[in-house]
């Protein structure tokens, strides 16, 4: 038998039962996925982990768990996604990469988890939005589109680079809607604008999140408030913006005020507009994709960090799109011309 076809073994020791555990996932549920995706042998025994295999698989298998020691070392349990972008930068020769990724802690969340950019196209999401004032991202659900930019904008508020925060998204289906819904305006837009909520209690708590919003440092608000404002020395996040008209597209960017930075995100897959209402994303995309200043990222399903399932939904409806002509572009849609009234 060749050189290649020799096993051979290696042995890990780890610095805690946490990190042990964080690596091997519930019932060593982790270590059975590498040893899927590698071909090697993981046996963990106490502090001791014993990889196995012939030299190739025990060099992809030594090499992605050494890659994610930043990780799990922590505690930080190790989801698909982490195992799947860990060995795609080791195939593609940008562990470099990786390491640079891990090392991008943004902020811990109330759980107390490490809050960092789970994918390499998410760290260049990040160092976008770091680096324009204003940022496109474009992708599938799940992607991180939004909690990264309310993570960044948490981060720039508490750092006093801005003053407020501001989050928003149109309410499609409140324009037909809103009046049978119960309470005042605020509560009618309120489960419009509940995942933005979310991402703020994430990071800060329910607690402090009501506290901010009270003295008007985080507004969460729907589009239609944007209007007529200028928003200086803000963090403005638009979330849902494939649900944006032209109109209303054209209006927000241009609220962005000295020392504010904006960021667009939107799934150009899940529009929810009338037929003949032009996408204001779509044609923001095709008008200003080489603007000076202005960044466009587009993230796709290999950035999909909820659970593992949500990647192989995407990915089943991108099929059933494609096959079926029903893909969404990003170019403007025209309706019919509207007919005068005599």
């Amino acid at each position: 038998m060749g050189e290649e076809g020799a096993q051979q073994r290696v042995v890990l020791q780890l610095p805690d039962q946490a990190a042990a555990l964080a690596l091997a996932g519930e019932a060593e549920s982790t270590l059975r996925r590498l040893s899927h995706l590698t071909g090697a042998r993981f046996v963990l025994r106490g502090m001791d982990l014993a990889i196995e295999g012939r030299p190739s698989q025990l060099k992809r298998a030594s090499g992605v768990v050494e890659l994610l020691r930043p990780q799990w070392s922590c505690g930080d349990a190790l989801a698909d996604v982490d195992l799947q972008t860990a060995l795609h930068a080791l195939d593609t020769g940008r562990a470099a990469d990786h390491q640079d990724l891990s090392a991008n802690v943004l902020a811990r969340s109330q759980g107390g988890r490490l809050l960092r950019p789970r994918t390499l196209k998410q760290k260049t999401y990040v160092e976008a939005m770091q680096g324009h004032a204003l940022t496109f991202a474009l992708g599938p659900a799940g992607t991180g589109k939004t909690f990264l930019a309310t993570v960044l904008a948490v981060q720039m508020l508490n750092d006093r680079k801005v003053e407020r925060l501001i989050l928003t998204r149109p309410a499609v289906e409140a324009g037909e809607r809103l009046g049978f819904l119960p309470g005042d305006l605020q509560q009618k837009v309120d489960p419009y604008l509940r995942p933005l909520y979310d991402a703020l209690h994430t990071l800060l708590g329910q607690e402090r999140t009501s506290v901010l919003l009270e003295k008007n440092l985080i507004e969460v608000a729907p589009l239609a408030y944007m209007r007529g404002r200028t928003l200086s020395d803000a963090f403005v996040i638009l979330d849902e913006a494939q649900n944006t008209t032209s109109a209303q597209m054209r209006m927000v960017l241009t609220r962005l005020g000295e020392n504010s930075r904006m960021v667009v995100t939107g799934d150009p897959s899940q529009v929810d507009l009338a037929p003949d209402q032009r996408n204001g994303l779509a044609e923001a995309a095709q008008v200003l994709r080489a603007t000076e200043g202005i960044a466009f990222i587009e993230l796709t399903s290999a950035d999909v960090v909820r659970h593992p399932l949500v990647q192989r939904v995407v990915d089943a409806y991108a099929r059933f799109d494609g096959s079926h002509g029903a893909h969404q572009s990003l170019t403007p849609r025209r309706g019919p011309p509207r007919r005068r009234r005599s």
